[in-house]
This record gives C-alpha cells, structure tokens and sequence, in this order.
C-alpha cells in the first residue's frame, strides 16, 4: 500500500471549503488538463453520502475510468471517497478540514494499491506518486483560490 498526505491551508470558512471538495463542477475545472468527465452516478452538484460518481479521465496517454462511492460524511468535518471499479486494487480518500482560528486545514489522506505486483510497485515509485501527488495539488490550489477570493461558482 502506497499513502500520500496533502495538508492545504485556506483563509474561509470550513462550509464553503467542504462543499468547494465535493462539488462535481468544480473537481471536472480543477482536472481540465486530464479532460476528466463525470459519466455515471451524481455527474454535477454536491455529492452526498451513500452516492456514486465514474469519472472518464485520460491519464499516461489512456481514457480510464474510476468509480468512487462515498461511504462516510460529517457535515463540514470530513468525507471518504472509495473506489468500487477502476484501474487500483485499492483507493481511499479520505479528506478533513478542520477550523483553526480565521482559517482551514484541508487535509487529503490517500491510501492506494497498485495493480501487477512488482510492475505496479516500481511503475508508483517510479511515476504514480509523484503525478498523483501534484494531480491533488492542481486540484488544491485551484479550490485555495476559489474559497480566498470568493469566486465560487
């Protein structure tokens, strides 16, 4: 199992930062540069527990898909995305915000397996990690922006 851990700092209120997370618009502007799409399931709004989203996406020069289900949520304390289909073995989610005086710590926890063994070990150390890691932080600083400066859509 692989683990990446991404703590984003943001001046605004926890509310809007939470649903900033789980809005289908805003995640499909904030992957633009993969052409991701939401093709099944909740495909715009706020995801809600207990809902489905497949994402289309193209990754390493492949359209893929990745169902995720969210199992857990506590209004605006933390949500947890699984994945039910797609391309890992295991993929886990899971994203808290807490309030710390005029601002937020968001933090993204992911717990992932690669399939193909020891191809699939050496193709995450070699490449995975490091694309998965500033994929999440595109997405970060693009929700940063949008809660600091009001711009929400």
């Amino acid at each position: 199992m692989s683990t990446i851990q991404i703590i984003t700092i943001i001046k605004a209120p926890i509310a809007v930062i939470f649903d900033l997370n789980r809005n289908i618009d805003i995640h499909l502007l904030s992957t633009s540069q993969s052409k991701e799409k939401a093709i099944a399931g909740r495909t715009s709004g706020l995801i809600e527990k207990d809902e489905t989203v497949t994402w289309k996406a193209k990754h390493f020069g492949f359209y893929l898909t990745h169902q995720s289900f969210i199992p857990e949520m506590k209004k605006p304390l933390y949500f947890v995305d699984e994945m039910t289909k797609g391309q890992f073995k295991f993929f886990r989610h899971t994203h808290t915000f807490e309030q710390e005086d005029n601002f937020v710590i968001m933090t993204d926890h992911i717990v992932y397996e690669t399939p193909f063994s020891f191809l699939g070990k050496l193709f995450d150390i070699l490449v995975l990690k490091k694309y998965l890691t500033s994929f999440i932080q595109k997405r970060n600083h693009m929700i940063k922006e949008l809660a600091e400066n009001e711009k929400i859509a």
